[in-house]
């Protein structure tokens, strides 16, 4: 992680708790987001199991990297490669040559902004091996796991209570496929045990510059797709025979 005054600046403190009374769940998370990662989290959790407050903390050495925002940054990138891959004293041919170049502009601009308003699905063994669970110290126990994504304008934190099942059950065992939120009653295979999601918690932050990132690209596109539309009708001007 980096620690220069300029990114330090973009450091966000973000606080949030949840607390269901059915559940027994209390939940107060309190995150440190800086740029594309993660830099500290302070989690306090506390289940119908245990009437103790658990407390986990990111260990000194570790910080967890947003991959959407990180892909989201790589397609700007691409998108300004492509503005700035011409001389300055270019001249554009047609406007057919501007609206192919306004298309791929477009295209990465869309992607980027996809990678923020779509989380990736995952399948349960993949977040139970993901490496989001060795950041915390002291580790999280064998029954629950977390996820943090990003969804539009917000950083999510998704808890997810595990009960195992006996090795001899009747119960019907149906493996759960990919997805961003597992209900209860989700069930999956790890290392030849069986585990059934028995409580799902949701906990989530607007993070202002998110919310800011997402005006500007809805505004990028807008004009991408002006300069089309005005190249269009200048085309059909000059293509215009007279009888």
């Amino acid at each position: 992680m980096c620690f220069s005054r300029e990114n330090m600046l973009q450091c966000q403190v973000l606080s949030v708790m949840c607390f269901s009374t059915e559940n027994m769940l209390q939940c107060q998370v309190l995150s440190v987001m800086c740029l594309i990662a993660l830099s500290s989290q302070d989690i306090n959790l506390k289940t119908a199991k245990s009437n103790q407050v658990m407390h986990f903390t990111f260990r000194d050495d570790k910080h967890w990297k947003l991959q959407q925002i990180q892909d989201a940054r790589n397609h700007v990138n691409q998108a300004l490669q492509l503005l700035s891959g011409r001389d300055e004293s270019y001249h554009f041919k047609t406007g057919a040559e501007v609206n192919k170049l306004m298309d791929a502009v477009m295209l990465q601009l869309t992607r980027a902004r996809n990678r923020l308003t779509t989380p990736a699905a995952m399948t349960l063994p993949e977040l139970a091996t993901s490496g989001l669970m060795k950041m915390f110290t002291p580790p999280m126990p064998g029954d629950v796991m977390v996820n943090f994504y990003i969804n539009l304008s917000k950083l999510c934190l998704t808890v997810y209570q595990l009960h195992a099942m006996q090795p001899n059950t009747t119960k019907n065992f149906k493996p759960s496929g990919s997805s961003v939120l597992h209900n209860p009653g989700a069930m999956f295979e790890l290392n030849n045990a069986k585990f059934e999601v028995s409580q799902v918690h949701k906990v989530e932050c607007v993070v202002p510059w998110l919310n800011n990132t997402l005006i500007f690209f809805t505004i990028s596109l807008q004009l991408c797709q002006q300069l089309k539309d005005k190249i269009s009708v200048f085309s059909s001007f000059w293509n215009y025979r007279p009888f």
